[in-house]
């Protein structure tokens, strides 16, 4: 536990300065994204070098202390929630791009580097980093990596783990260790140790330096914004395209309570519309061309009653500014929401939004639309009052009901934004106990202590508006059984 002990020990690893334990320092860190659920730690620390984490890890670990890394804390899960009496180790401090190598197309960067500033500092070269969460303006490449995120153009470029070629980590049991290495031709021999790592909620350790690969910039782009009357024949058009064998490097849907929102924060000049459809090709031009005369006849075909193409990159920004916005300008509308991530097969993306519209009707709550469309992650926002009685529960709820619709489609509970603390209670959705033993008993093998990022991700307590509700919603629809 942290005693005095412990805080005398860690005085000696950073300066008292640096360790945060007022309740007016400790504030920031009660919540991440997920604001309806927030705790207080025991302490913050704020390591200014790699020798300082492993020190601290190796501290937490002798003396069974609890942590928690955290970067911005952009976690829409509860991923980076503080463990009561437990330590958080911030890691925004360690934000250096190490290196960056244009002839091997590689970015050697540390945890708290902006995910946005690598492909800021590798654009002189005609690179970029892919990966781009809607966030990426200030995530940071540690929780990227926690929680895998993708982005809009993971569809063409997949998720975080397709860009990690290696990392330098430090377990929870404070050992050093190497996954990976620098060379792409590395990739693939042996065990997966990146893939393991990669996705695992800061359950193993804390990545202290990543390798990343870079591609190469697109010659150029053609940005599709299709308007629709209805919001499923916005989702029967991805359908559509991705039949049609075209592989855009990405493929949104807004509605309408998401265009309104984005109007109002970022007025990015989107038609009145139940649904937009955002389809951006990229690549070699000639190619790019002879794709966009066949998407153009898609989206003619699919139900569009306006189909708007961007002409500059002026255009092309403010389609995508909207986009990206969506998330945080929906506070416009609403005090508070709750944002899902879960994934349908792309056939059944129509079948799901109609769903969630009846589900919406149900609750009496408004659900604003915004998601990965090429991928069918699906992120509903559930607006919410959290000052009225019981608000959250129903929202939490319909949540439930969200991700049990998800299921029984044959998708997943998550798509990028992990499991956290929000969805563990979910996890047997997806997996047998067996398997979930499994997954515990490796965690236990590199965390005996089970000191990083306790409580997050397995079965374990409700999440709190759940234990009001009776019958959880995967019961509801016969998924899981509690007998």
């Amino acid at each position: 536990m942290m005693n005095s002990a412990f805080f005398t020990a860690l005085e000696k690893i950073c300066p008292a300065e640096r360790i945060l334990t007022r309740d007016a320092q400790l504030l920031p860190y009660e919540s991440d994204a997920l604001t309806a659920f927030h705790l207080k730690p025991g302490a913050v620390v704020l390591p200014e070098s790699e020798a300082e984490i492993i020190d601290t890890v190796r501290l937490c670990h002798e003396m069974a202390v609890p942590f928690v890394a955290r970067g911005s804390g952009t976690s829409l899960s509860g991923g980076s929630l503080p463990i009561p009496d437990g330590l958080v180790i911030a890691l925004n401090r360690l934000n250096r791009i190490k290196k960056l190598d244009p002839e091997q197309r590689i970015a050697v960067v540390e945890p708290g580097v902006v995910n946005l500033h690598i492909t800021q500092a590798a654009a002189p070269y005609g690179l970029y980093y892919a990966p781009d969460p809607s966030s990426q303006s200030i995530c940071t490449i540690g929780g990227n990596i926690a929680f895998n995120s993708g982005g809009a153009h993971c569809l063409k470029y997949g998720m975080t783990s397709n860009h990690v070629l290696g990392m330098k980590v430090v377990l929870a049991d404070g050992a050093l260790t190497q996954f990976g290495c620098e060379s792409v031709e590395g990739v693939g021999i042996g065990p997966d140790l990146v893939g393991l790592f990669v996705g695992s909620e800061g359950l193993f350790g804390i990545a202290l330096e990543i390798t990343l690969r870079l591609m190469p910039q697109p010659e150029l782009y053609r940005t599709v914004l299709a308007a629709y009357d209805d919001l499923g024949r916005a989702g029967d058009a991805v359908s559509m395209v991705v039949a049609s064998g075209l592989l855009p490097g990405a493929m949104e849907i807004m509605d309408r309570l998401a265009i309104k929102a984005a109007e109002a924060s970022v007025a990015a000049g989107y038609p009145d519309a139940e649904a937009l459809l955002i389809v951006e090709l990229e690549g070699e031009a000639p190619q790019v061309q002879a794709e966009f005369e066949q998407l153009r006849g898609i989206i003619e075909d699919s139900g569009a009653f306006e189909l708007r193409v961007a002409n500059s990159e002026e255009e092309r920004d403010r389609i995508w500014k909207g986009r990206k916005g969506a998330f945080s300008a929906v506070g416009r509308l609403s005090p508070d929401y709750i944002v899902q991530d879960g994934v349908v097969p792309r056939s059944r993306l129509g079948e799901a939004l109609l769903a969630i519209g009846a589900l919406k009707r149900q609750y009496g709550l408004d659900v604003a639309n915004v998601f990965h469309a090429g991928d069918g992650n699906l992120h509903p926002l559930i607006l919410y009052d959290g000052r009225e009685p019981g608000a959250l529960e129903r929202a939490e709820e319909l949540a439930g009901e969200i991700l049990a619709l998800c299921v029984s489609l044959g998708g997943s509970i998550t798509g990028e934004h992990g499991i956290g603390m929000e969805k563990r209670e979910y996890l047997p959705a997806m997996f047998s106990e067996e398997e979930i033993d499994i997954m515990q008993a490796l965690r236990r093998a590199i965390d005996p202590k089970e000191i990083a990022n306790r409580g997050k991700m397995f079965p374990g307590g409700e999440a709190p508006a759940l234990k009001q509700q009776g019958m959880h919603p995967l019961e509801k629809q016969g998924i899981i059984s509690r007998e």
